[in-house]
């Protein structure tokens, strides 16, 4: 290993809160059933590494997985009632089985179910961040997977991998582990190149492009996401100061490896440190609407963290209030980051461009000088 991987990975080194994220392939079997041997490995392992005093939250895929096992059919279901029902009746058979094998070694495990709105909701994800909290300091191993059987098209995570991302954003973890049924990233597809090497480290998650080509589509036929669900999963960990780490899940020693800074997999390199707060405005929350910025305003945001002033917005789009989250987005149309917002729509509309001194004279009254003031501001670009 080189000076400056080994560098890099003695960031791993010092975690004493991790989320783990198991993916489908990871516990089943090619007909979708649980793995029980694939699965006591992990909790052998989770358990090892809790010995040593760091926490742990798993979020497991398999759900759907082990109900589609279960019912006997031989492929995904494609529409939202069939997935949930797979999941009413896989979910329970996951959780008592990894109940089973954690209570081997004395380890109480709880069941945590979300939707989209348990994370975009501000009480609500506050509400799900206490419980989380409380039950670490039990001892206790929350596992995480989305609710299929309520969840809707319109509230989905779309993939365990950002949720996983979000989940450790949410609890503010040190580290953010998805392990798959792939050793890492590649410059190609492994599957189809036998040329592809293994990309130890990744600095800036932004500069990788044409996503599909590394690594792949997903393990099997029971799971979802692939190697682009991967990658949104490090944008949300790596932005918000968490490094993340892709690594295969039948890897001998795996976790315990990762977290003593060994080349494992490929990591992820944080590109800073977000308040709780501003994870969830850059992460968690939905967004209301959209304001358009000029290109003074994009690099007083992007390079210089600067509040949004109404002198440099483009224009207001959506029907916004005072306090909701909406996207600032570039002249190219592109999302650059997320925040609260002082004024409404209507009010964005009547001051953009002008000078905050403007402010009282055009509305008649005047909140703050700021549209979005840095504080309540996430760059997510």
């Amino acid at each position: 290993m080189g000076g400056g991987e080994g560098y890099h990975r003695k960031i791993l080194e010092g975690a004493k809160r991790a989320v783990i994220k198991l993916g489908t392939s990871s516990i089943t079997r090619e007909n979708g059933l649980l793995d029980m041997e694939k699965m006591e490995k992990l909790v052998n392992e989770i358990t090892t590494v809790m010995d040593r005093g760091i926490e742990v939250i798993l979020v497991s895929s398999g759900a759907v997985g082990a109900g589609i096992g279960r019912l006997g059919l031989e492929e995904r279901p494609k529409t939202v009632p069939e997935k949930q029902a797979a999941a009413a009746v896989g979910q329970g058979i996951l959780v008592h089985s990894y109940e089973k094998l954690f209570e081997k070694h004395g380890k109480i495990v709880a069941q945590i179910l979300l939707t989209r709105e348990d994370v975009a909701d501000r009480n609500r994800f506050l509400n799900a961040r206490n419980t989380f909290i409380t039950l670490l300091g039990y001892g206790v191993i929350p596992i995480v997977n989305e609710n299929d059987t309520v969840a809707v098209e319109e509230i989905q995570f779309g993939d365990n991998d950002r949720l996983s991302a979000l989940v450790a954003c949410l609890v503010d973890a040190d580290l953010l582990i998805i392990l798959s049924d792939i050793d890492g990233v590649y410059t190609h597809d492994p599957k189809l190149d036998a040329e592809a090497e293994l990309i130890s480290v990744i600095e800036n998650v932004n500069g990788y492009d044409g996503i599909a080509d590394f690594g792949g589509q997903p393990g099997s036929r029971f799971s979802t996401g692939g190697m682009v669900t991967k990658f949104q999963a490090a944008k949300i960990a790596t932005h918000s100061g968490i490094p993340m780490v892709i690594a295969h899940a039948q890897r001998e020693n795996v976790l315990l490896d990762i977290l003593e800074g060994r080349p494992v997999g490929t990591l992820f390199l944080p590109s800073g440190k977000l308040h709780a707060k501003k994870k969830w405005i850059g992460f968690g929350s939905n967004t209301c609407g959209k304001i358009y910025v000029d290109r003074g305003a994009e690099k007083a945001i992007v390079e210089n963290g600067k509040s949004l002033l109404p002198s440099g917005i483009i224009k207001a789009e959506g029907s916004f209030v005072v306090g909701d989250v909406v996207s600032v987005v570039d002249c190219k149309k592109k999302e650059i980051a997320r925040g609260i917002v002082n004024y409404n729509a209507a009010e964005v509309e009547m001051i953009k461009g002008r000078h905050s001194d403007e402010i009282e004279e055009i509305l008649g009254y005047r909140v703050c000088p700021e549209v979005i003031h840095r504080d309540n501001l996430t760059v997510i670009v």
